[in-house]
């Protein structure tokens, strides 16, 4: 059996950790984990060309995953040049490397190239209209992606991710369940949480179907809800019960940038093409929370 050998980008973010422990007894991968900076990872500034040329080369890259991604979505409205440079520019490096190297690529996009102002599940073929910098610049890195590496690459976009790992809203809200009397959450964005892990296997199905299937598809949990009844959910299974939480409208905490009100995936096309059924979020964020019960 020939092994594949992976160029894993963004390893410290909640998805390259559950890449690792995805992967871990995989033995049809070998996989190379890499960041900017950071503890066993392999140092690789995926804005420099000839750096990303030289490492692709040397480890035989087959299939580059690309997690890394400037997500700071109310900064990026300050700083559009920087968050362009890493969710534009940097992957139109990698993929002229793949390109060159006959590599594949598999790339994580966002909800946010929507507008959010939908009302029934955004399928591949909807139109795209970001309203935030972040969501342009995320967009402009699909189109980046596809003209220069056409068949060879795979878009996953995905909303609301969350894990055991970093800093994410489900993490937030069980440290401001325990600390806080009281709490305001918006019930007015609606959407699906992913599990990272969810994700992560979700890559892994990409490449190890039995022939390659490129283009654009959308992936999170199964499942609609809002931010405020997902945090009901959390506190609900951690056990926090001293934290009262009402809901609130979105323009009460006003931020530079746009949040969807409407962020909801569909999610057909992933499920058909690779024959898998997607887990429900509130079974993963179960399964979530026990980890973090454990960890702890």
């Amino acid at each position: 059996m020939a092994i594949t050998n992976i160029l894993i980008t963004g390893a410290n973010g909640q998805l390259g950790h559950e890449m690792r422990n995805v992967l871990a007894d995989d033995q049809r991968f070998n996989a190379f984990y890499t960041d900017v900076a950071g503890d066993n990872v392999v140092m690789l500034d995926i804005t420099d060309e000839a750096v990303v040329e030289k490492f692709v080369d040397h480890n035989g890259i087959n299939v580059i995953v690309n997690c890394a991604a400037y997500t700071a979505v109310d900064a990026a409205e300050d700083n559009e040049p920087l968050a362009s440079r890493l969710n534009a520019a940097a992957v139109e490096t990698l993929a002229r490397v793949a390109k060159r190297h006959g590599s594949r690529m598999v790339h994580i996009s966002t909800d946010y190239v929507f507008d959010g102002c939908g009302c029934i599940p955004y399928t591949e073929e909807m139109p795209t209209s970001p309203q935030s910098a972040y969501g342009r610049t995320k967009l402009d890195g699909e189109h980046l992606l596809l003209d220069v590496l056409g068949d060879d690459a795979v878009i996953l976009r995905t909303a609301w991710l969350y894990s055991p790992y970093g800093k994410n809203f489900v993490k937030t809200m069980l440290v401001l369940g325990k600390e806080r009397p009281s709490l305001k959450v918006v019930f007015d964005q609606v959407g699906s949480p992913t599990c990272a892990r969810d994700l992560a296997r979700a890559i892994v199905t990409v490449m190890s179907a039995d022939e390659w299937h490129p283009g654009i598809y959308h992936f999170s949990n199964e499942g609609v809800i809002s931010w405020y009844d997902f945090t009901l959910a959390i506190h609900r299974l951690a056990g926090i019960n001293t934290c009262d939480v009402q809901p609130c409208h979105s323009d009460e905490f006003p931020a530079k940038a746009h949040r969807p009100a409407y962020s909801v995936l569909d999610k057909t096309k992933f499920k058909t093409t690779f024959g898998v059924t997607v887990p429900y979020w509130l079974d993963s964020l179960e399964n979530t929370i026990n980890q973090l019960k454990t960890d702890n």
